[in-house]
């Protein structure tokens, strides 16, 4: 059988032109602060798979996305082995946007330490006296534009956002500006409200979205994963200090807590309790076992 090549890879993901499709395989790859860590985390590329795949049904109604399938059945005979299994999902392709589309429900990360700065996050003001967790008031969105793997990217405000996408779409800059903030917070309202339902709090994600051969906005890349969003057990909460997470949050702790003493390789303890994390998350949400 013929190797194939991906024709993109990006820190976690690979993705495969298949004709009229894309394969994207999500790896046991981690990152963590924009560079690849040394260690593999088994089976965290299938988590990711499969809780987008879970995400993508659950919202369908609100606006289509790319997704075709996850059975490797359905795809090319070389997916069919055994390292793609659970891990890969074949979509449409689309015309990708240049945004990140980043919703916060709740403040923490670097939300919170511009906060206390400056009492805003992202240029946009809140309230005064929040705490270090606390759920804001109503989700913000504070989109970003895409970086280059190498660079970080770079948070914009709405309004900067509209003038990004109109370079890009000269006269369509505000309509996709203003219905990517829409989707971003109808998508993220409907699903941190079934997380809640399951046990989890849902703190903040990023979206990305793309365009269809007839110009729809339709949902793409991976969605609301322990890799794109913040996840907290709602057992335990309370605002006023960091929350434990089931998220990587877990291997930035442990890098940040050890800077200048690591090659960006963790421990085998942390990677097998990251692993756990990434397990336990996929369990509560979804009610089922990988």
């Amino acid at each position: 059988m013929e190797e194939l090549k991906p024709v993109k890879e990006g820190k976690v993901r690979e993705i495969y032109d298949n004709g009229d499709s894309l394969i994207m395989v999500a790896t046991d790859r981690i990152s963590c602060f924009d560079v690849i860590l040394h260690n593999i985390v088994t089976k965290k590329g299938t988590v990711l798979t499969q809780i987008s795949k879970f995400w993508f049904d659950y919202t369908k109604d609100i606006v289509p996305n790319h997704m075709i399938t996850t059975d490797n059945n359905e795809m090319p005979e070389y997916f069919r082995q055994p390292q793609f299994v659970g891990n890969s999902m074949m979509c449409r392709k689309l015309e990708m946007l240049p945004l990140e589309c980043i919703v916060r429900g709740y403040i923490t990360g670097s939300g919170w330490a511009s906060y206390q700065k400056n009492g805003t996050v992202c240029g946009i003001t809140l309230p005064e006296g929040l705490k270090e967790s606390e759920k804001l008031p109503e989700p913000i969105y504070t989109p970003s534009t895409k970086a280059e793997i190498g660079d970080h990217d770079e948070n914009i405000s709405y309004e900067q956002s509209i003038a990004h996408l109109e370079k890009y779409y000269p006269g369509k800059g505000e309509e996709y500006a203003s219905k990517l903030k829409e989707l971003t917070i109808t998508l993220y309202k409907k699903c941190a409200d079934y997380a809640l339902t399951r046990g989890i709090i849902i703190a903040d994600t990023k979206f990305e979205f793309g365009l269809d051969e007839e110009g729809n906005i339709v949902l793409a890349d991976e969605m609301l994963t322990p890799d794109s969003s913040r996840f907290w057990p709602l057992e335990g909460y309370e605002a006023g200090k960091s929350q434990p997470s089931f998220d990587k949050q877990f291997a930035r702790d442990w890098l940040k807590a050890h800077e200048g003493e690591h090659d960006w390789t963790l421990p085998q303890d942390i990677v097998d309790k990251t692993i756990e994390k990434y397990l336990e998350g996929y369990r509560l949400l979804t009610g089922s076992e990988l």
